[in-house]
């Protein structure tokens, strides 16, 4: 009789697997939407526990808010947020009030939403045209979307960039930055538990040796490998 796979194990839910997210700082959000211009000052810019790029805390006063950092921004910034705000590094508007050529990143996908798209270290979107049905952006991926002029978006490239090319040398890097997010680490392969195990396992052989497709009404303790896999082998 084996034990449950890690697959079994994840989908009960239980408290191994859950995302700690009681160790968040606090939600990356743009303030609610409001015509007229108002100055922040950089206080701080901290790690938020599980996100890759780090979080910079914006003041004016009488309202505070956390938001992606951009690159190249210190601690003691002015920062404008506003429609009418001047274009700069940093700098929050619309993107109907945006420049051609510009590279936005935390860009709103409606309005209001506080931020979606161009979130992850280093990444923006490159502001293409402006039209009467919104703003063309190239994504990161490479595609274009046209997205409302009236969403905002944060003009310069989000900070951390190259942070995925630094190697993790040692397994125990690995395993704390697994800690705060909801996958572990190490994942053992399949193929290299016993056949008890595991429905990969058992022989003495780097692979599977058979096709690993698998119904979706496939049983928990089956269900590993291509998941209702569209094709199996060669076209």
């Amino acid at each position: 009789m084996g034990k449950p796979i890690l697959g079994q194990r994840k989908g009960r839910g239980t408290s191994t697997f859950i995302s700690p997210t009681w160790k968040r700082v606090a939600s990356a959000c743009y303030p609610p939407a409001s015509h007229a211009t108002s100055q922040y000052t950089v206080s701080s810019i901290i790690h938020d526990p599980g996100r890759g790029v780090p979080l910079a805390k914006l003041d004016s006063g009488e309202r505070v808010f956390y938001t992606v950092a951009a690159d190249g921004i210190h601690v003691g910034q002015r920062i404008q947020v506003g429609n009418d705000a001047t274009p700069g590094n940093g700098c929050i508007l619309p993107l109907s009030n945006i420049p051609d050529g510009s590279k936005v990143f935390n860009v709103e996908l409606r309005p209001g939403d506080g931020g979606n798209m161009a979130r992850t270290s280093g990444a923006y979107c490159t502001v293409i045209s402006h039209t009467e049905g919104g703003a063309i952006l190239t994504l990161p991926s490479g595609k274009t979307k046209t997205v409302s002029g009236e969403c905002r978006a944060t003009i310069g490239v989000a900070a951390a960039g190259g942070r995925t090319e630094k190697p993790f040398l040692k397994a125990g890097s690995k395993y704390h930055l697994s800690k705060p997010k909801p996958w572990k680490y190490p994942a053992v392969r399949g193929i290299a538990m016993n056949t008890v195990s595991h429905p990969h396992g058992g022989g003495n052989h780097p692979s599977v040796s058979r096709s690993t497709s698998i119904s979706r009404n496939a049983p928990p303790g089956r269900k590993v490998g291509h998941i209702a896999a569209r094709r199996a082998g060669r076209t």
